[in-house]
């Protein structure tokens, strides 16, 4: 047992019995360096367990921040985003998650890849903004060009016949004049505003169309217009027969027949040729003319292309037709392209098949 004995502190006290003469032995040993001992060994202990608290709380935070890092990395990336000018200018963003921290075999790293796949998504759709207000600025460049040039054509033969009222002759030509400028502006304006419905998206009118008569009654017309051309056509046996808009492609027959015509010499031979292939008509308009310059067929359904610069229009053309072609072929789920060479130049239009065609 343990004693406190006043003045001599604690003491361990043991107690015995002797073997001879019914005495009790007593045994004391005193505690006061057990005492020191326990307060040392605890002092330590709590001073060593203070360290490794500390230090597995140091190596801790940093094994954390280690791990975080590609977070950060990744707000870097969306901070550096944020501060980039995307609503003016030449728009480029070539900001992305460095590839370590895209890696999407780790949950961080799936994090910086579906970043990175959203900078590549909003970079192409910045892209085609500006791709597309391009075109617009320069749409509205050419058609301010365009309507400029009969606007003062009809100024000056308006001017020129009030100043001429004696003179018959030139007034009836003066006026002539005005009158075909404005045929040619209304022209172009109805192109114009044709193209915006079909940018907007509206949807055509749908019903069966017969192909094969539209091609005759385009190439009688074209006929007509271009007498000094041969006009062929090759049908097949059986109607074929398009969902879509008539007065949509006819008028893309008639500005296909028209561009042969306009663009190439007399005596060129013309030759419509229609066919189905599997759940498509294949509609062709073959001219065995001058061709088309390499470099310009990728522009060719461009609006207002031009294959020269003195921004001339042969025969009254808008410079609209085959970019009214290429929308109408496309509001119709087909395709159209061009394959020309001197002597050869052939515009191939497809569209689907109504069922059971």
């Amino acid at each position: 047992m343990t004693l406190d004995v006043d003045g001599l502190g604690r003491y361990r006290v043991v107690a015995a019995h002797a073997r001879h003469g019914g005495a009790v032995i007593v045994t004391g040993l005193p505690m006061a360096n057990v005492d020191d001992t326990m307060i040392r060994v605890l002092l330590i202990f709590a001073v060593v367990t203070a360290v490794a608290v500390a230090a597995a709380i140091t190596v801790g935070m940093l094994i954390i921040r280690r791990a975080l890092a590609p977070l950060t990395r990744v707000a870097q990336t969306a901070g550096e985003v944020v501060n980039l000018s995307l609503d003016r200018g030449e728009v480029t963003l070539p900001v992305r998650v460095p590839e370590p921290d895209a890696n999407p075999y780790t949950e961080v790293g799936r994090l910086g890849s579906a970043v990175n796949r959203m900078l590549d998504h909003i970079a192409t759709a910045l892209s085609t903004r500006q791709a597309s207000e391009t075109r617009v600025r320069q749409f509205v460049a050419d058609a301010s060009h365009e309507l400029r040039t009969p606007l003062a054509a009809i100024r000056g033969y308006t001017e020129l016949a009030q100043r001429m009222r004696d003179d018959s002759d030139a007034v009836t030509h003066a006026m002539s004049r005005v009158a075909s400028e404005t045929e040619r502006m209304t022209h172009l304006v109805e192109d114009l505003l044709l193209l915006a419905r079909l940018d907007s998206g509206r949807p055509l009118q749908r019903e069966p169309v017969d192909l094969s008569r539209l091609a005759v009654d385009a190439v009688s017309d074209a006929h007509v217009a271009g007498p000094d051309h041969e006009w062929k056509l090759d049908l097949p046996a059986e109607p074929v027969i398009v969902a879509g808009d008539e007065a949509r492609l006819h008028q893309v027959l008639t500005n296909l027949l028209a561009n042969a015509r306009v663009h190439t010499g007399p005596g060129t031979v013309v030759t419509t040729q229609l066919a189905t292939a599997a759940t498509h008509a294949v509609l062709q308009v073959i001219d065995n003319g001058p061709g088309i310059p390499e470099q310009l067929q990728p522009e060719v359904f461009e609006r207002f292309a031009r294959g020269d610069t003195s921004r001339s229009r042969k025969g009254g053309s808008t410079g609209l037709g085959l970019a009214i072609v290429s929308a109408v072929i496309k509001a119709h789920h087909g395709s159209i392209e061009v394959h020309s060479a001197p002597g050869h130049t052939a515009f191939t239009v497809r569209l689907p098949l109504t069922a059971g065609a």
